[in-house]
C-alpha cells in the first residue's frame, strides 16, 4: 500500500515527495499521510482492524509503536483524520442523493462503524480533553447551524476538523484555530487554503485580527481543561464558549457542544450566561446522554446548545431538551425546534485576509532591541587590576571533631597570598565544616589595593573565586521555552531555540559576613572583564543606599547604581552601562494600557544574550515561586517568586547570584534556586522539582542537611557567620498579674460568645442548615477563615502588650547600667490607626481621644469581617441544597437576626478593658526623645504637653528618612532606646560599632518574633556584626501564658528546617533561642494529639470535659451518630483554639498534652529511632577498614563507602551507683530465675495507648544496658524481687563477665550524598561525625550491612545489552526506588515495561527515551524495543542501579 498520485491531489500535498517521509514531516503529517493510506480501505466499505491500522501507521511512520515512534491515540487521530477525508470527498455527493437530512445520519453512522473504537489516551489528550466530535453529532450540529456559501464559518478549537469539513463541504469561507501542536499540522494538511492560527482558543476574539468577523461559530471546546493550567476548571467551555460569540458579526449563530451543566440554570454558570444576556439568545438547548461520544473512549454527558448572536428575550422553557440519547431523535428536535437564522450584520469593508504566517505561540518571541548594545569587547581594565593570585592546598583533616554547633573558618581549599582574614571571627556549622569546596580554577580581575588594603577580606576573595567559578559552567539538558518564560519542555541536542542555562551561585553567609560588599565584588570582577552591565535585585528601594555604600567601598563611583523607577513603565532603559537597582516589588509591576511590564522593560534592555550578572539579594523573598503544598491545603505560587523564575529563563546566558542568609525555611521554598542544578541536572538524581521535594521531605530534616553540604562540596554554596562568641541568652519572663489574668480571662469568654455566634448566624443566613449541612462553602470557609486569622492577630497582640511592665523595668535598668536596650518587634498597629485616624476631622488631631489597642482588631473584624449578609437556599438540578447571596436594586440584602448578634458583640465587647499597643506603650513611657522608632510608620500618635499642663496626645507625622535619622540618632548616642520592625529594620545595622559613638553593649530584646523564622533570626544579626565593641546580649521575652507556645512553635518548627537547609545543621537554626521542644507541630507532637483528643472523649482528664472542650473551642471530636471522628482537628487548629480558652484551663490542657509528648519522644529515644540530627559518636578507637568510591562527580568530589571498625571501652554501672539509684528512685532488687542476672527495677512514664488506656512502663537497669518493661510484661517474666545480697551476688558476676572493650563494625557513606540519595534507605536517616585514629575528620550518613547492596557498586550485569537480553527472555530487574522491569503483552506485542514509578519522575524517565502510553485509562510506561533500548537502559541503569533480578538471572 503506498501513497498514489491520486490521492495526493485530493489532499493537496502533491508537493511533498515520497523520499521527504523519513525527514521532512511533522507528526501531523505523517497523520494524514496515514489516513491517505486508511482513505481507499473506508471507501471499499471494508472495517479499518487493528493490524491494518498498524501496517499504516508504521508505513507513514517508518517505525512501529513498539519502538516508541507513535502511540495508539495518533493511530486513532489518522482513523479520524481518514473520517475527514472521506467526508471532504463524498458529502456533497452523500447529500444529494439522499434527499433529506434524515436520510444523511445513517450513512454517516455506517461510515463511523468503521474505524476502532478509542479505548486508549495519550497524556496530551487527558491533560486537553481532546475528544473529537464524534461524526453524526458534527453532521447534526452543522445542521443546526445552517450553513450556506455565503458564511465565514469559524472552529476556536478546530482539533482534526470533523465540524469544520461541513462548513468546507458547503462552500464557505473557513477560519480555524487549533492550539495543539499535532492537530494544528493536520488541519493545516486536510484544509490548506483556509486560514490557520495557533491560539488559545479561550481567548481567540482577543488574538484574532479585528477584520475577521464570522458569522457561524462552530465549537467544540474543552469543557474544564484550561491552557497552561494544571487539573480541571470548571466553566472552561463557558469561557470559550463567551470568547467566541464575542467575535460573532451580530445577527450570526454559534453552536456549542458542551459540558451537560453548561446551562442558565446550573449556579456554576448562570452568572456567565446573565452576562451575555445582551448579545446572545438560546434558542436550542439539548442535554445529550453518554451514548453520543461513547465510541470516542468517554461516557461524559454533553450538550448541543445553539446561540443566536441578538439581545436574550424572556426564557422560554421549550427551547430546553432533556436526556436525548439518540442521534436521530436528536436531528429530528433540530429539524423542528430551531428557528431560522437572523441576517448577520456584517461590517461594510469586506474583511481582510489572513497573514499567510499568522503568529503562533509556538515561535520564539521577538525581543526588542536593547537601547545600547553590550560592548562587544573587553573594556581596557584599569592599570592597577591583576588576575587574583591563588594556589590549591592540601588536604588538612587533621581537626579532631567536638559536639560544638560552629567550628571556626578559614579557607580550606586555596590558599590566597596577601589577603588578609576576616576582622572579626567567621565560624560555620560543624556539619559545613566537615565539607572541602572543590579546587577552582577560576582567576577573578580586582584592582590590587582590595587585596592589599584588606578591603576584601581572604573569606570575601573566596566566594568571588567560586562565583565565578560555577558562572563558568552550564547545567547538563536542554530546554524550549515558552513565549511567557514559564514553562520548560525538554529537547534534544539539536532542537531549534533550545537553550541550555548558565550555573548559578548562592551566598548564604549570615549577617555581618559582608553579603552586598562580595555581591558588588562579583559584579566588579565581572565590570572588569568587559560585562558592564548588571542587575541588582532587593527587598525594597532604601536598600539601593547600602547597595552603593558597597559598591563605593571597592572605590567605585556610587553613581553608577542607577534606580530601575528612573525609567517609566513602558519606556525604554537607555543605561548603556551601569548597574541597574530593582525591587522584587518593582519586578512583579505588569503593564497597563498597552504598556510592558517591567520585566519585558528588563529582558529588552538586556537582550536575550546576556551574559552579565543579576543578583537576587534577600532570594528568599522569592521564596513562594512554585505551588505547593501546607498543613492547610494547596499554596499557590507568589507572583514575584513566578517573575523571578521567568527572569531567569528569559535570560539563560546571565550569571545570577543568590544572596540570602536564610535561602528557605521549608525545601519548596527553593524552587527559585533553578540555577544551582538541583533538579533537572547530572548533579542529583532529581529530574524533576517535584521529585526533589519528595525525595527531601521524605528523608525528612537528614536530607535537609544533607542539601546544604553537598552544595559547598560542589563549590555553588557558602554558609559562614559571624562568631557567636560573647553573644549571651538570658529569658526575660513576664508573670502575668491577677488584673492581666482576669482581663485575658475576660477576652477569652468573649471570643467563646462570638465563635458561638459566628456559627449561628451562618445558620441565620442560609449559609448553613442543620438538615443539609453547608450550603455555600466558600462563604462558610471565608467567614471562619476571617474569624481564625483575627483571633490569632488579637491574642498575639494582647499577649505582647502584657509584657510591657516587665519589660520597661528590665530597659530601665539597661540604662542604668550603661547599656544600650534594642527591642524588636512585628505589629505596629499603623493600618489600624490609619483607618481609625481617617475618620476623625483634621482639627481634631492636635489633642485625640481615640484607643488605638488589640480590643479595635475584634471590633473592625465584627464590623467588617462578620457575616451577616443573607443568603437565598435553592435547589440545584441533581437534588442538592445549595445557598447563594440575596441583592436588591444591586445591593446585598442582610440577615436582621445576624445584625442583632453583631450589635450586641459590640457593644459587650468595647465595654471591656482597653490593652494599649506594645509600641505605644514604650513610646508613651520613655518619649520621643529617648525611643529611636525605626518601623517604617509614616505617622504615629505621640503623647506631649497640651492646655493647663495636661498631657495630650497627638498625631505627629513622619518624614520618609526618619527611619536613618533614628538609627543615626541612636548610633550617636542622642537617643538611649531603639526600637525597629522587619519592615523598618531590614539591612539596617544597631551594633555596638567600634565607629559609632554609642558603643555601649547592646541588649537585645525579642519582643515579639512574628511568624517569619527568618525574620525572628535575622533581627538578632542587627546587633551582632562586624567591628563591633562588645558582642549584645539576647533576651527573648515570654509570659507564662502556655498559649503562647502557639507562636513559638511554628517559629521553632521553621528554625530546624531553616538551619538544615542554609547551614547543613538544623541546630543552628534557631541560635540556641528556640528549643526542639517548642515544636509542637512535630510528628511526635501530631501522634501526642490522637492520644490526647482519645482521654478527652473517655473523660481521662479531669480538668475538662469533652462537653466543656468543645463548647469552649468550637472543635468537635465526635459525629452525630455520636462515633468518633475519622478526621480530627489539626495540631495547628487544636494550638489556635486553644489561644482562646481562660488561662488556667490553657494551662491544664497542655499540661496533659505535653504529658504526652514526653512519653512519646522517651520511647523513640529508648527505642533508638528519635532524629537528633547530626550525631557526634567517640570511641577508644576508631579505624577506617576499607574504601570504596560510589561515585565521582565531575567537580573531582566523590561518594565514599567507608567500612569502620569501632572499639569502645564499656562503662557498666557500679555495684554502688546502682545501689544509690536503688535507695534514691525508691526502686526493687530484682533478679531473673531463669538467667540469673541482677537489676534495679523502677518505674518509668506511662505510656497512653490509641484507645486511652494507660499503661504502667517499668524498666530495668542492667550493667550495661536498660530493659523497659509494660506491668503485663513484668509479671509473665522471670524477674522476681529479691533482697540486696541475692542482687549484689548476681551483679557482681554480670560485671566480671563483662570486657573491658567492645568492638563493632560501622557502615558510613560519606561525601556526596544527594546524588547517590534514591539507593539509600529511607529509614534510619542519621547522620553521624567522627574523628579517627589517624586524625580523619568524617562526617556521613551510617546504613545497615543488609543495605550495601543498594549502593550499586558491584554490577549486576556485565552490559545493558546483557540486561536487554535478559528481558526479552523474560527475566524481570528490579531497580533502586522500587521500579521494575519486565516483559510484557500489550497491543498484542511484547513490550518492556517500567513498573513502579512515581508519577513525578515521568519527565526524567522520558528524557532517558521512555515513552509512555495510556491504555485502559491506566498509564504506562515503557522502553522502546530496538537497537537504542540498550542505551537507554544504560541511563536508565545509572540513575536506578538493579538491585536484585528474578531467579533465572540468578541461574
Amino acid at each position: 500500500m503506498t501513497l498514489n498520485t491520486t490521492v495526493q491531489e485530493t489532499l493537496e500535498l502533491g508537493q511533498i515527495s515520497l523520499n521527504q517521509l523519513d525527514t521532512d514531516l511533522t507528526k501531523g503529517q505523517r497523520l494524514v499521510s496515514t489516513a491517505s493510506l486508511l482513505l481507499p480501505v473506508i471507501e471499499k466499505g471494508q472495517r479499518i482492524e487493528a493490524p491494518i491500522l498498524r501496517h499504516a501507521m508504521t508505513e507513514a511512520f517508518g517505525a512501529s509503536d513498539n519502538e516508541g515512534a507513535w502511540v495508539w491515540k495518533d493511530a486513532y487521530e489518522a482513523c479520524e483524520a481518514a473520517l475527514i477525508l472521506f467526508l471532504k470527498k463524498y458529502l456533497p455527493q452523500m447529500q444529494a442523493t439522499a434527499g433529506s437530512q434524515r436520510n444523511v445520519l445513517p450513512m454517516l453512522q455506517a461510515i463511523a462503524a468503521l474505524v476502532p473504537t478509542q479505548t486508549r489516551r495519550s497524556e496530551e489528550s487527558q491533560l486537553f480533553q481532546q475528544f473529537s466530535t464524534p461524526v453524526e453529532l458534527a453532521y447534526i450540529a452543522a445542521c443546526a447551524a445552517r450553513i450556506t456559501p455565503e458564511d465565514h464559518v469559524i472552529e476556536p478549537s478546530a482539533g482534526t476538523g470533523m465540524l469544520a469539513v461541513h462548513a468546507a463541504c458547503a462552500g464557505s469561507t473557513l477560519t480555524l484555530n487549533e492550539l495543539s501542536e499535532t492537530r494544528a499540522d493536520i488541519l493545516q494538511a486536510i484544509f490548506p487554503r483556509d486560514g490557520l492560527t495557533r491560539f488559545n482558543a479561550e481567548l481567540i476574539h482577543d488574538y484574532l485580527k479585528r477584520d475577521i468577523v464570522p458569522t457561524i461559530a462552530l465549537i467544540n471546546p474543552p469543557f474544564s481543561a484550561k491552557a497552561n493550567v494544571s487539573g480541571t476548571v470548571r466553566g472552561t467551555d463557558m469561557k470559550h464558549l463567551t470568547s467566541a460569540l464575542n467575535r460573532l458579526a451580530p445577527g450570526g449563530r454559534l453552536v456549542a457542544i458542551t459540558g451537560a451543566s453548561c446551562t442558565p440554570t446550573d449556579p456554576g454558570y448562570a452568572k456567565a450566561f446573565d452576562q451575555i444576556a445582551d448579545t446572545g439568545r438560546i434558542v436550542f438547548s439539548a442535554a445529550l446522554s453518554g451514548r453520543f461520544f461513547a465510541r470516542h473512549g468517554t461516557s461524559i454527558e454533553t450538550r448541543l446548545t445553539v446561540i443566536d448572536k441578538a439581545p436574550s428575550v424572556s426564557a422560554d422553557p421549550s427551547v430546553f431538551h432533556n436526556d436525548i440519547r439518540d442521534a436521530a431523535h436528536l436531528l429530528d428536535l433540530v429539524c423542528e425546534h430551531v428557528p431560522e437564522r437572523l441576517t448577520p450584520e456584517l461590517p461594510s469593508t469586506p474583511p481582510a485576509p489572513l497573514n499567510d504566517e499568522p503568529l503562533s505561540i509556538f515561535t520564539k518571541k521577538k525581543t526588542k532591541q536593547a537601547t545600547a548594545k553590550q560592548a562587544s569587547t573587553p573594556v581596557p581594565a584599569p592599570a592597577n587590576v591583576v588576575a587574583l593570585d591563588y594556589e590549591i592546598a592540601p588536604s588538612d583533616s587533621e581537626t579532631p571533631s567536638s559536639d560544638n554547633l560552629y567550628e571556626a573558618y578559614a579557607l580550606d581549599a586555596i590558599r590566597i597570598p596577601g589577603a588578609q582574614p576576616h576582622r572579626s571571627k567567621l565560624v560555620q556549622s560543624a556539619a559545613m565544616a566537615s565539607v572541602r569546596p572543590p579546587a577552582p580554577s577560576y582567576r577573578p580581575q580586582l584592582p590590587e589595593n582590595l587585596i592589599t588594603d584588606a578591603d576584601l577580606s581572604d573569606a570575601q576573595l573566596e566566594t568571588v573565586i567560586y562565583a565565578g567559578e560555577a558562572h563558568e559552567q552550564y547545567l547538563s539538558g536542554r530546554w524550549i521555552l515558552n513565549k511567557d518564560y514559564d514553562v520548560l519542555n525538554p529537547a534534544t541536542d539539536n532542537a531549534q531555540n533550545a537553550v541550555s542555562f548558565r550555573r548559578g551561585f548562592m551566598l548564604g553567609d549570615g549577617t555581618g559576613v559582608g553579603k552586598g560588599r562580595q555581591v558588588a565584588a562579583i559584579i566588579l570582577d565581572n565590570w572588569l572583564k568587559g560585562r558592564r552591565r548588571a542587575l541588582w535585585i532587593s527587598k525594597n528601594d532604601p536598600l539601593m543606599e547600602d547597595a552603593q555604600r558597597d559598591w563605593g567601598h571597592l572605590g567605585q563611583e556610587k553613581l553608577q547604581i542607577i534606580p530601575h523607577g528612573k525609567y517609566a513603565l513602558g519606556a525604554p532603559i537607555t543605561l548603556d552601562e551601569g548597574i541597574l537597582f530593582s525591587t522584587y516589588g518593582t519586578l512583579r509591576s505588569s503593564g497597563y494600557n498597552g504598556k510592558q511590564s517591567r520585566l519585558d522593560q528588563l529582558i529588552d534592555w538586556l537582550g536575550p544574550d546576556y551574559d552579565g550578572v543579576i543578583v537576587f539579594d534577600e532570594s528568599h523573598a522569592m521564596g513562594n515561586a512554585a505551588p505547593g503544598e501546607s498543613d492547610r491545603g494547596k499554596v499557590t505560587a507568589s507572583l514575584q517568586g513566578l517573575t523571578g523564575l521567568r527572569l531567569q529563563n528569559a535570560l539563560p546566558h546571565a550569571r545570577i547570584v543568590y544572596a540570602s542568609a536564610t535561602g528557605a525555611s521549608k525545601v519548596e521554598n527553593l524552587a527559585y534556586a533553578s540555577r544551582l542544578g538541583l533538579w533537572g541536572s547530572q548533579d542529583f538524581p532529581f529530574k524533576t522539582r517535584a521529585e526533589f521535594i519528595n525525595a527531601m521531605e521524605s528523608g525528612g530534616l537528614a536530607a535537609m542537611e544533607v542539601l546544604a553540604r553537598d552544595l559547598k562540596a560542589l563549590g555553588l554554596y557558602t554558609a559562614r557567620t559571624l562568631s557567636y562568641e560573647g553573644v549571651e541568652v538570658d529569658f526575660c519572663e513576664h508573670d502575668l498579674t491577677p488584673e492581666q489574668t482576669d482581663i485575658y480571662n475576660e477576652f477569652a469568654a468573649a471570643f467563646e460568645i462570638i465563635h458561638q455566634n459566628l456559627e449561628d448566624a451562618l445558620e441565620a443566613s442560609q449559609i448553613t442548615n442543620p438538615e443539609h449541612g453547608t450550603l455555600n462553602r466558600q462563604a462558610k470557609s471565608a467567614a471562619r477563615s476571617a474569624f481564625e486569622s483575627n483571633k490569632q492577630r488579637f491574642f498575639n497582640h494582647l499577649i505582647t502588650s502584657m509584657k510591657m511592665p516587665t519589660l520597661i523595668k528590665a530597659i530601665e535598668a539597661d540604662i542604668t547600667a550603661g547599656r544600650a536596650p534594642v527591642i524588636q518587634l512585628v505589629t505596629t498597629s499603623e493600618a489600624l490607626m490609619e483607618r481609625r485616624i481617617a475618620l476623625i476631622p483634621p482639627s481634631e488631631w492636635g489633642d485625640l481621644n481615640i484607643d488605638i489597642t488589640p480590643r479595635e482588631y475584634v471590633t473592625e473584624y465584627l464590623q467588617h469581617g462578620f457575616p451577616v449578609q443573607l443568603f437565598e437556599i435553592s435547589k440545584a438540578e441533581d437534588g442538592k441544597m445549595i445557598s447563594a447571596p440575596v441583592f436588591l436594586n444591586g445591593q446585598p440584602v442582610n440577615c436582621r437576626e445576624a445584625e442583632a448578634l453583631r450589635d450586641e458583640m459590640i457593644e459587650n465587647l468595647s465595654a471591656l478593658p482597653p490593652v494599649q499597643s506594645a509600641l505605644d506603650q514604650l513610646i508613651h513611657h520613655f518619649g520621643t526623645d529617648i525611643v529611636a522608632e525605626i518601623t517604617g510608620r509614616s505617622r504615629r500618635i505621640i503623647k506631649k504637653p497640651g492646655p493647663g499642663g495636661r498631657s495630650v496626645l497627638a498625631l505627629e507625622n513622619r518624614s520618609g528618612k526618619a527611619n536613618l535619622a533614628e538609627t543615626e540618632a541612636f548610633m550617636d548616642d542622642r537617643k538611649k532606646i531603639l526600637v525597629f520592625s522587619d519592615a523598618g529594620g531590614t539591612g539596617r545595622s544597631y551594633h555596638a560599632s567600634l565607629t559609632a559613638k554609642n558603643q555601649c553593649r547592646r541588649v537585645h530584646y525579642i519582643l515579639e518574633p512574628g511568624w517569619k523564622a527568618d525574620a525572628a533570626i535575622q533581627g538578632l544579626g542587627r546587633t551582632n556584626r562586624t567591628n563591633q565593641a562588645s558582642a549584645p546580649l539576647c533576651r527573648p521575652v515570654t509570659t507564662d501564658i502556655r498559649g503562647e507556645k502557639r507562636f513559638l512553635s511554628t517559629i521553632a518548627r521553621r528554625l530546624d528546617t531553616l538551619g538544615a537547609i542554609t547551614k547543613g545543621q538544623r541546630q543552628t537554626g534557631g541560635q540556641g533561642l528556640f528549643r526542639p521542644e517548642d515544636n509542637l507541630e512535630s510528628d511526635y507532637a501530631k501522634s501526642a494529639l490522637k492520644l490526647f483528643y482519645s482521654k478527652l472523649i473517655k473523660g481521662q482528664i479531669p480538668q475538662c470535659s469533652l462537653e466543656r472542650f468543645e463548647q469552649a473551642t468550637g472543635l468537635s471530636l465526635l459525629d452525630n451518630d455520636g462515633s468518633i471522628r475519622e478526621r480530627m482537628p489539626p495540631i495547628h487548629t487544636f494550638l489556635n483554639r486553644l489561644l482562646a480558652l481562660r488561662i488556667d484551663m490553657q494551662n491544664a490542657l497542655f499540661e496533659h498534652f505535653e504529658d504526652i509528648l514526653a512519653s512519646l519522644v522517651e520511647d523513640a529515644m529508648a527505642a533508638g529511632t528519635y532524629e537528633i540530627g547530626l550525631e557526634t559518636i567517640t570511641a577508644e578507637s576508631l579505624k577506617i577498614t576499607s574504601r570504596q568510591t560510589v561515585q565521582r562527580h565531575a567537580s573531582g568530589a566523590e561518594t565514599l563507602l567507608y567500612e569502620l571498625e569501632r572499639k569502645t571501652r564499656t562503662h557498666p554501672t557500679t555495684l554502688e551507683r546502682a545501689i544509690d539509684l536503688a535507695q534514691d528512685e525508691h526502686a526493687s532488687f530484682v533478679t531473673n530465675d531463669q538467667s540469673r542476672k541482677s537489676g534495679v527495677l523502677m518505674k518509668t512514664t506511662a505510656r497512653t495507648n490509641e484507645d486511652g488506656s494507660i499503661t504502667q512502663r517499668y524498666r530495668i537497669l542492667l550493667p550495661l544496658e536498660t530493659l523497659y518493661l509494660t506491668d503485663t510484661e513484668l509479671k509473665v517474666s522471670h524477674w522476681q524481687t529479691c533482697d540486696q545480697a541475692t542482687f549484689t551476688e548476681g551483679w557482681n558476676d554480670q560485671l566480671a563477665q563483662i570486657p573491658e572493650f567492645q568492638t563493632s563494625t560501622i557502615y558510613i557513606v560519606t561525601g556526596l550524598l544527594l546524588p547517590i540519595w534514591n539507593r539509600l534507605p529511607k529509614d534510619f536517616c542519621r547522620i553521624y561525625r567522627f574523628t579517627t585514629d589517624d586524625g580523619e575528620r568524617v562526617i556521613g550518613r551510617p546504613i545497615n550491612g543488609s543495605d550495601l547492596g543498594r549502593l550499586g557498586l558491584t554490577p549486576v550485569f556485565a552490559s545493558p545489552k546483557d540486561a536487554y537480553n535478559h528481558i526479552l527472555f523474560g527475566g524481570h530487574i528490579e531497580l533502586t526506588g522500587g521500579m521494575t522491569l519486565a516483559r510484557v503483552m500489550a497491543m498484542r506485542a511484547r513490550r518492556i515495561e517500567l513498573t513502579g514509578f512515581d508519577r513525578s519522575q515521568l519527565p526524567g524517565l522520558k528524557a532517558m527515551g521512555l515513552v509512555t502510553e495510556t491504555i485502559a485509562y491506566t498509564l504506562r510506561l515503557f522502553v522502546p524495543l530496538g537497537d537504542d533500548a540498550p542505551a537507554i537502559l544504560e541511563r536508565l541503569f545509572k540513575q536506578y542501579p538493579p538491585q536484585r533480578v528474578d531467579d533465572k538471572a540468578a541461574a
